[in-house]
């Protein structure tokens, strides 16, 4: 074992010596030439080196990078030590390969074999790792009963994927047997349901007091399909007697159409003075309730600014209540101010027409 390792370490200081040796050999122009053509690899003016596999070296790689060692054994340029080594690299099992199920036992031997159990005969154990009785005169001497051979699962090579795999050692023909019973239990399904209808129509024909509802099931509702044999709805995107927004107005120039949200906010017949049935979605913002819910939000900032503690969303009966009071109050003050006034003008007419008189 020495002298293999003094063997070793004489050659590996020899070829080390033959590198240095090759590198020493170089002149100054020889050096100076090799320094222009790596700066021209690098500019793109002269081709690549190329590897034993006829690959392109990158010119920017260092040189400390692209030199393989003195004891690689590199007979040219070449990146290979730099790569994965296949002979270090941990070779897992294919994606086929996996335990065995449903195997117990295997073939026994009719005599008994050379390095097998010497009380059953097995290959699987020895004799002090037999789970039998021990005999009286073993299976080695009477090659009567031998053990059949216990099946042994594969030592299986996983990486991580293959251990977290759901679909491992499944069975791709098992599907078919699930097919089949959703198929009998459709057609089952869609037998009685024939038999239901059949039943029905019979019913019909004999009742007459049925044929004004007989077809109602048959009507389709606006933006609906419905199948009164499947008992199927489909629900359409878009009711058909529905006009598209974008269709309203053609011209460029009129409302913009904006795709994504779907939406035209202004009024695509804001040129023409005929009745429509759309007016833009900004319209919908100032008719019914919105102007109401705005005067309520409002009325509720101005009391909480002058020290009311309330809310619209968190109290919406209190603020109504308040508001109403407000309301019936500014219009009782309005009352009171305008038959103020009146009167004042009706006392001063008065005492106009006296004077008047008198005069």
């Amino acid at each position: 074992m020495a002298t293999l390792l003094t063997n070793l370490t004489v050659s590996s200081i020899l070829k080390k010596s033959l590198f240095d040796n090759e590198q020493r050999k170089k002149s100054r122009k020889d050096w100076r030439k090799a320094k222009e053509l790596e700066e021209a690899r690098k500019a793109g003016t002269a081709p690549a080196v190329v590897d034993e596999e006829g690959r392109d070296i990158n010119p920017h790689i260092p040189q400390y990078i692209s030199m393989p060692p003195w004891y690689f054994g590199a007979q040219g340029p070449t990146l290979k030590h730099q790569r994965p080594q296949l002979k270090k690299q941990k070779q897992y099992s294919t994606i086929d390969s996996w335990y065995n199920r449903g195997v117990d036992t295997l073939r026994a031997s009719t005599k008994y074999r050379k390095g097998a159990c010497k009380n059953c005969g097995a290959m699987t154990h020895k004799q002090k790792d037999c789970f039998e009785r021990p005999r009286k005169v073993c299976a080695k001497f009477t090659n009567l009963m031998i053990a059949p051979d216990e099946f042994t699962q594969p030592k299986l090579s996983i990486d991580y994927d293959g251990k977290r795999n759901r679909w491992a050692s499944y069975d791709p023909s098992e599907h078919r047997a699930i097919v089949e019973e959703f198929q009998k239990i459709e057609e089952a399904k869609r037998q009685m349901r024939a038999e239901k209808l059949n039943a029905e129509e019979k019913n019909d024909e004999q009742d007459s007091d049925k044929d004004e509802n007989k077809y109602v099931d048959e009507v389709n509702m606006p933006g609906t399909k419905i199948d009164s044999k499947q008992r199927i709805t489909v629900r359409n995107l878009r009711i058909r007697e529905d006009t598209a927004k974008y269709l309203r107005n053609l011209d460029p120039k009129s409302a913009y159409y904006d795709p994504k949200t779907r939406s035209m906010r202004d009024n695509p017949y804001a040129c023409t003075n005929r009745e429509v049935d759309f007016k833009g979605e900004n319209s919908v913002r100032f008719s019914g309730d919105t102007q109401q819910l705005a005067n309520a939000q409002l009325f509720a900032w101005n009391a909480h600014e002058k020290g009311v503690n309330v809310h619209l969303l968190a109290e919406p009966t209190k603020l109504e209540l308040l508001k109403q009071k407000y309301d019936k109050k500014c219009d009782e003050l309005k009352d009171k101010a305008r038959d103020s006034v009146i009167e004042r003008y009706d006392g001063e007419k008065y005492f106009i027409a006296l004077m008047r008189s008198i005069l």
